[in-house]
């Protein structure tokens, strides 16, 4: 069977320069292309159309505007599946990834760490068995100085994990920030807490707290080596399937009926 070719999105970004590593690394695959924003100059970068003619997949860690119109893109051509990294997505430019996914194959994650998506599953029982009567949820995560987007998708995620084990909507009963007097805590609030600074990689925790006795989730991650491989993993499963949005759920077979 002949390597998969994959082209690189967003190429001279961290992720980018990791993902180019992970692939040629990897006897599977092909480092068909790698492309990053117009006007950009770097050694072997060609233009996004030639990236997409090159390619059975792309991956993307770039920025969520630079997602949407490379997901309009790829649809438009009917092709290559797309895999999405980027985080800090907007309703509408979500709305325009799921209408892309409508022609394309595309998987898109907060996170394509295969550690932190077990938490993401462990996180979403204990918030069933652990009700809002009693437990409080709070959900901590850290990144770099660089990280533009907060809470991180990760996070929001885990949020999300949290809000499905209960069976409610976590628009509803998010706390993203708390400034001033803002009086006692509501039951069933979600909250969230970001640091930013230095080089951090990822750090997600999520709290459980009663009285008398808090249960933490965590995960720590320590190089982007693993975002990488489970990109990888990723565009190994998407290529050829059908048209569709899907997680790393799906990817790892959490999903599977």
């Amino acid at each position: 069977m002949p390597p998969l070719r994959i082209a690189i999105a967003g190429a001279l970004g961290r992720m980018g320069r990791q993902m180019a590593v992970a692939i040629e690394a990897d006897p599977r695959l092909a480092l068909a292309a790698r492309f990053h924003r117009p006007g950009a100059a770097g050694e072997g970068l060609v233009s996004r159309d030639e990236a997409l003619a090159a390619a059975d997949v792309v991956i993307d860690f770039t920025t969520p505007a630079a997602s949407v119109a490379l997901a309009e893109a790829c649809a438009a051509r009917g092709g290559p599946a797309l895999v999405i990294g980027s985080t800090g997505f907007d309703d509408g430019e979500l709305a325009a990834i799921a209408a892309a996914a409508k022609t394309i194959a595309i998987v898109r994650s907060g996170s394509y760490s295969l550690g932190l998506n077990v938490l993401v599953g462990l996180v979403e029982q204990a918030a069933s068995a652990l009700g809002p009567e009693d437990w409080d949820v709070e959900i901590f995560e850290a990144h770099h100085r660089s990280k533009v987007d907060a809470p991180s998708g990760t996070a929001l995620m885990l949020g999300e994990a949290a809000a499905k084990g209960r069976g409610i909507d976590l628009g509803v009963v998010a706390r993203r920030t708390r400034v001033g007097i803002i009086g006692p805590r509501p039951q069933g609030e979600i909250g969230f807490a970001v640091m930013r600074g230095g080089s951090i990689v990822g750090e997600h925790s999520v709290g459980f707290c009663a009285e008398g006795e808090v249960v933490t989730l965590s995960h720590s991650a320590g190089d982007r080596i693993m975002f990488a491989c489970g990109a990888i993993a990723a565009a190994l499963w998407v290529a050829g399937r059908p048209p569709g949005q899907y997680d790393m759920r799906d990817v790892l077979g959490f999903n599977a009926s």
